[in-house]
């Protein structure tokens, strides 16, 4: 452990010989069955990448209000493109921020008889008046799921399995990109930027801008503050690799207070999940680990599905209630 309240990890270790690899494999083990959070450096993303990155979230967000607007997200029945502040819920409850919401780039899904969850595949909305956008968020993009990939692969042999476990089961990843602002608040009680909640997926990669605090994260009935650390991400682990691993790995509550103003901040989480037609089977822990297992915390009322279209279309659903009601108030009427 750091002296902050997560561990760190270097990713450059599984590159640095057999018993180095080793080490990165039992501390990523370790860090994901204790607290389901770590900071990770070593991803290779350089500063001049952070930087474009940094330079165009905080460009977007200083579009004219007509701009962001134009790629509204009430305009996508794909939940892609903008949402303004208080546009999103989490446990039913407003969050304060605004966002970009980009995934994969593909043609929407025309076949009346598909799975519910196609709808989520479509194109994204790119703003006009910031053309650059596009180019930095693919780069951005293909990188970290290249991070990701790393990542499940250290993961199935640090759990007893053969490397290529989770590439065999994943199909083709369906991602999420948020581009995220919290404004800053004046409110006398503390503002939800984002509420408490457990990723409903496998894997988050977050970058937060230097020196801009908020994240926490639940350690022992406790929230614990997770600040940046220069030059490394903040990941963390969804419900659907606990419900891999029996409970093994813990998914973990996490929130995010928001600024006070007239500060903001800014915030870019990737979710690299499985195709969403795909399902991660129980891993068969070796003895040692699975007598570890805590089981699979459950929820009657919001229950993890194998399948991951079904979680993450119950997730969009819930999180964008406008957006529901708008393009797919069938589904909303038929899971009530």
């Amino acid at each position: 452990m750091s002296d902050l309240s997560l561990p760190i990890l270097d990713l450059t270790q599984l590159d640095d010989g057999p018993a180095a690899a080793e080490k990165f494999r039992a501390d990523l083990r370790s860090a994901t069955h204790d607290v389901g959070f770590f900071y990770l450096t070593g991803t290779g993303v350089t500063a001049e990448l952070e930087a474009r990155m940094h330079t165009a979230a905080r460009a977007f967000f200083r579009l004219p209000e007509a701009d962001k607007l134009a790629i509204e997200n009430v305009r996508s029945p794909h939940f892609r493109g903008y949402t303004r502040v208080g546009g999103e819920r989490t446990q039913g409850r407003v969050d304060w921020r605004e966002q970009i919401d980009i995934g994969p780039e593909q043609e929407a899904v025309t076949d009346a008889g598909a799975p519910d969850f196609t709808r989520l595949i479509g194109p994204n909305l790119w703003p006009a008046a910031q053309p650059g956008l596009r180019e930095v968020a693919t780069a951005w993009q293909d990188h970290l799921a290249g991070v990701a990939r790393a990542l499940l692969r250290a993961w199935a042999l640090a759990l007893g399995a053969e490397e290529s476990y989770f590439d065999r089961h994943f199909g083709e990843p369906s991602t999420l990109l948020k581009i995220i602002r919290y404004p800053g608040t004046d409110a006398s009680e503390t503002q939800q930027g984002v509420g408490a909640h457990k990723d409903s997926g496998v894997i988050t990669l977050l970058w937060v801008e230097p020196g801009k605090e908020g994240l926490q994260v639940q350690r022992g009935g406790q929230w614990l503050d997770a600040p940046p650390v220069p030059g490394a991400f903040i990941v963390n682990i969804g419900e659907m690799l606990e419900h891999a691993t029996g409970g093994y790995l813990l998914a973990t509550n996490h929130r995010v207070v928001a600024p006070r103003y007239p500060d903001d901040r800014i915030s870019i989480p990737f979710f690299f999940n499985p195709a969403l037609d795909a399902r991660l089977p129980q891993i068969a822990l070796p003895a040692d680990l699975a007598a570890q297992a805590r089981g699979v915390t459950r929820d009657p009322a919001n229950p993890i599905h194998t399948l991951y279209g079904e979680n993450a279309l119950k997730s969009r659903l819930r999180a964008h209630p406008d957006v529901a009601a708008i393009h797919h108030a069938d589904l909303v009427a038929a899971r009530h």
